[in-house]
């Protein structure tokens, strides 16, 4: 098969655009609850209407992929998200910053079900490794960069800089809410990429066994297996603490330490995404030489210590403890999602799409740590963290996976 690096870039683009929307909660919630004047109990509401989307768009999308095909999911996709942004950068208010959410949040589900198959079949199954790991250095590199570009906005929009794109935004967003320029800028990228998919040619995707997804006999065998859905509360675990720290660290350090979220608390932010990335390369360093299970435990260990220094330390330990977490959390997903894949020995396809489904973790935990919040403070709110981490660490300890991970040593003794 012909191998297109066209579309390849332009999948790793898409990469790069999902993160660009998605990680941008948290740098921006100490605003939000600013400018609606909200409680942290109500902010919680805010990551919930994202990321409960995965857990109603997942699975029905990988059924809309297989019946219109790639080319029109992303499209819709992008279209879904240019509108969730644009409606809320012209009407700034916190219900209809759910709705938007919400609508992104769909949007965001679609893109991830269509681009790994493309990407397979675009740059070639003998390469899909390499470009998945690629794919990840453009996700973890817009995570990095979008609080990096919320600092820009809002320290340069209505402060009498100026520039095409800063005069553009003083005339359509209010004085008050400069923050809002960030949904301005959302819309016109999505909208540009509903341009660039449109122009482009898509090659055919045939799915693998692995890769569909089948409600019916498949379903019902994976769902009398109750790993299965211990493995789903793994993903659940995992990215209601991912999304449970990234979206409260600004809103934390403002409240305990007087910490600017538009500057320090952006940065940090920053910071924990970036180390969250690298920390992934270092993670595929350590599959190669330790059993994954044991990765998952020592990483897990590292981010609850990381955690309580965070939470309990002085303001100079919390701005490095908090990226410190990221970095510990990087190699969770990737080692639970395949302890998961590798615990069952078919229907991957339909099992990825439970696994997917448990990306609604990241709507829940949140939103119960600002309920939490509300009752007893963001500090002691934010043990509840402890909770998911705790069960992410016992599955480094209760899998017991059909296929361990290749290291070195069993390739060794392979050859031996």
């Amino acid at each position: 098969m012909q191998r297109n690096i066209f579309i390849v870039v332009l999948i790793l683009l898409i990469f790069f655009v999902i993160s660009f929307l998605t990680n941008i909660l948290g740098p921006i919630i100490p605003d939000i609850v600013k400018s609606f004047d909200l409680s942290i109990g109500l902010a919680g509401f805010l990551p919930f209407a994202f990321f409960v989307a995965y857990g109603v768009m997942s699975i029905p999308a990988g059924l809309m992929v297989e019946k219109y095909g790639e080319k029109i999911i992303l499209i819709a996709a992008f279209l879904l998200a240019f509108a969730g942004a644009l409606l809320f950068a012209i009407i700034p208010s916190f219900t209809i910053a759910l709705t938007s959410l919400f609508m992104i949040g769909i949007g965001m589900a679609m893109l991830q079900v269509v681009i790994n198959p493309l990407l397979r079949v675009a740059g070639g199954e003998e390469k899909f490794a390499f470009f998945s790991v690629l794919a990840q250095l453009f996700f973890g590199a817009a995570s990095f960069l979008s609080p990096l570009l919320y600092s820009y906005l809002v320290l340069n929009v209505h402060s009498g800089s100026s520039g095409f794109l800063i005069n553009t935004l003083n005339n359509l967003v209010p004085e008050n809410l400069k923050w809002v320029s960030l949904y301005w800028v959302f819309a016109v990228i999505a909208l540009a990429m509903v341009v660039v998919i449109s122009l482009v040619r898509f090659p055919k995707v045939e799915l693998l066994e692995d890769e569909r997804i089948d409600v019916g006999k498949s379903f019902k065998e994976l769902a009398a297996n109750k790993f299965v859905w211990l493995f789903f509360l793994g993903i659940f675990a995992y990215v209601g603490t991912e999304q449970g720290i990234a979206n409260w660290i600004s809103q934390f350090l403002q409240t305990y330490h007087h910490v600017d979220p538009a500057t320090t608390g952006a940065s940090v932010i920053s910071y924990f995404w970036g180390l969250l990335t690298i920390g992934c390369f270092l993670g595929l360093i350590l599959l190669k030489l330790i059993d994954s299970r044991k990765v998952l435990v020592f990483f897990t260990a590292g981010a609850v210590m990381s955690l309580l220094a965070a939470l309990f330390g002085s303001k100079d330990l919390a701005l490095q403890a908090f990226p410190a977490a990221g970095f510990f959390a990087s190699v969770m997903y990737s080692v639970i999602f395949s302890l998961a894949l590798n615990s069952v020995p078919r229907h991957h396809g339909t099992f990825s799409g439970i696994l997917c489904a448990g990306i609604a973790g990241g709507a829940v935990v949140p939103l119960i740590v600002g309920g939490l919040g509300e009752l007893f403070g963001l500090q002691l709110a934010m043990l509840f963290l402890l909770i998911p981490l705790g069960y992410i660490l016992s599955i480094g300890i209760w899998a017991k996976p059909l296929i361990k991970n290749e290291t070195i040593t069993s390739v060794k003794d392979f050859f031996s």
